[in-house]
């Protein structure tokens, strides 16, 4: 499944965040609207809001790209600075892309320990450090994980973003977040701090379904 890049998404959650902050603002003059009508054409626009996730529409250069989006309800451990998370589902009808589910953490993620490596022996001529000497291992950091009431779904980090391992199962993901209550994501930052980031699934099913009306296959 083709992939959304990942400055995109930045470029997304930037987009939405101005947009939130421009609407208190007060109205532009005549001569900034008519500079700026251009420029906003492209701007994702926002179509509609189901509980705790609103739906946006925008032009670019392939068609229409629909996405419904939410920021996370809480996150833990509060003490732990780090840039705004958002969850995102997208279509892209022109690029054959429906259903395509990411995260921005708001930090850069640690893959975790990879269990099928196989480790190089140790060459015939090293001799084991002495106790003494040796260095305390540090806990590998835990694999990302996406959590729908009991079911868990791998994620495979990428910079400051997540998105599912299997992208085959972005579909079964989608299904469980429909009728779940509670998204849970969890991954651990480069420097081994843990974050949980804990979304509401409230208006996920409404949204979905305005997403496939916003954008519709071909």
């Amino acid at each position: 499944m083709m992939r959304l890049a990942l400055s995109s998404l930045r470029a997304v959650a930037l987009a939405v965040t101005a947009a939130s902050v421009a609407g208190a603002l007060a109205p532009a003059s005549a001569a900034t609207t008519k500079l700026a009508k251009k420029e906003d054409a492209s701007k994702p626009a926002l179509v509609a809001t189901f509980g705790d996730w609103n739906v946006f529409v925008a032009e670019a250069g392939k068609g229409r790209i629909c996405y419904t989006l939410a920021q996370p309800k809480t996150r833990e451990p509060a003490s732990l600075k780090r840039d705004p998370g958002y969850a995102f589902i997208s279509d892209r009808p022109g690029e054959g892309v429906r259903n395509e589910v990411s995260f921005i953490m708001g930090f850069d993620i640690a893959a975790g320990e990879d269990t099928t490596e196989t480790k190089p022996n140790a060459k015939p001529a090293e001799k084991p450090a002495p106790k003494s000497e040796a260095k305390p291992k540090t806990p590998p950091a835990p694999a990302p994980v996406a959590s729908v009431d009991e079911t868990t779904f791998e994620m495979l980090p990428k910079g400051g973003n997540l998105w599912v391992k299997n992208a085959a199962r972005e579909g079964a993901l989608i299904a469980e977040m429909r009728k779940g209550t509670k998204l849970v994501i969890r991954a651990a930052s480069l420097r081994g701090h843990e974050s949980t980031d804990t979304y509401s699934l409230a208006g996920l099913a409404q949204a979905m379904d305005r997403l496939q009306k916003e954008c519709p296959g071909k």
